[in-house]
């Protein structure tokens, strides 16, 4: 007998959503397996934010299935979507800047004493311990966020990602606006993720990025993913030919 075939942790299928006369996505297809960063690229209104946002609950879907686990949905909500373990770190990180580490990294889900007081011994305990098994390196579990590097602050958006049942981790332009070294580090602490069995889906314009953490690249043009190709079989400059449709990649990449 062959061996089993993994089954992805997500599958999309068809998806499709318009805004008025607006077609945002007009079919798009997808997989993401777990322990692989798959990246998602195209240029601005190929629909990447709007898919994002569907996997995430924010939108609903006007027809086509979302797969999860083999589980098939239509459409989800955004505390759906947490339960299922898809998690979304955006741009902004929405962190609380004027609280520490460990209130971001539990917020909205702190542990409590006699059922009333938060338990803020326990929670820094905790925290510190999940951030050191991730290997995310930060100075003080005190310090408030706003004190924080931009890879520090990134840090710890993926930690809460991850701590209360993320499996698949999104991220959305995760080293916009960081330095070289800063870079560096979160695109390190991504790699990680994947080492440890996490399902990862990058958006990214930045080639460099794309192709030093997926091994395989979902394009979207237009509302569709228009290929899914493997880094190891492309260039960065068949990606960019891709999103803009100016040529095309041998048909035998595609099989």
């Amino acid at each position: 007998m062959g061996e089993k075939k993994k089954q992805p942790f997500l599958s999309v299928k068809d998806l499709k959503k318009s805004f008025g006369r607006v077609e945002a996505l007009r079919g798009a297809d997808l997989e993401v397996y777990p322990g692989e960063t798959l990246a998602i690229v195209g240029d601005n209104g190929a629909g990447k934010t709007t898919l994002i946002k569907t996997l995430s609950g924010v939108i609903s879907p006007d027809s086509g299935e979302i797969m999860i686990e083999g589980r098939a949905y239509q459409e989800l909500n955004p505390r759906q979507a947490l339960d299922l373990g898809i998690s979304t770190v955006y741009q902004d990180l929405s962190l609380v800047n004027c609280r520490d580490i460990a209130t971001n990294i539990f917020l909205g889900r702190e542990p409590v004493r006699h059922k009333i007081f938060v338990d803020k011994r326990k929670m820094a305990a905790e925290a510190e311990e999940f951030l050191r098994q991730l290997d995310i390196k930060i100075p003080e579990i005190g310090v408030e966020a706003g004190q924080l590097s931009g890879g520090q602050r990134q840090g710890v958006a993926i930690a809460r990602a991850i701590k209360f049942g993320g499996k698949l981790l999104i991220f959305d332009e995760p080293t916009a606006a960081m330095g070289v070294q800063e870079s560096a580090a979160v695109l390190n602490l991504i790699r990680k993720l994947g080492q440890k069995g996490y399902a990862v889906i990058l958006i990214s314009h930045n080639m460099y990025e794309v192709f030093q953490l997926a091994k395989r690249v979902s394009v979207m043009r237009q509302g569709k993913v228009v290929a899914t190709v493997s880094t190891g079989d492309v260039t960065p400059h068949d990606v960019v030919a891709l999103i803009t449709g100016a040529g095309e990649i041998a048909a035998d990449i595609f099989s």
